[in-house]
């Protein structure tokens, strides 16, 4: 299920698989909900589903995070 998370935000957020699970993880300690119960979300989310708020605003800095660091070729930030 994991896998197909990060599979489901690579297509979302058009990022590199490592950034993927780089944001599934950062969502996931950001909200305090466990890793499977944010995949199983957006797994649900990516098939026309909700995404909890506080979980959807967390992928959207996450995203932006680390497509900007693909963009740019730098290392990730770590702001918060």
């Amino acid at each position: 299920m994991i896998d197909q998370a990060i599979g489901a935000v690579i297509v979302l957020g058009r990022i590199a698989p490592e950034e993927a699970w780089r944001a599934l993880r950062d969502v996931s300690q950001r909200t305090n909900v466990k890793l499977r119960t944010v995949a199983e979300h957006i797994l649900d989310y990516a098939q026309g589903g909700t995404l909890p708020e506080p979980q959807r605003t967390e992928l959207g800095k996450a995203l932006a995070r680390y497509r900007r660091s693909t963009d740019t070729g730098e290392p990730p930030t770590t702001e918060r």
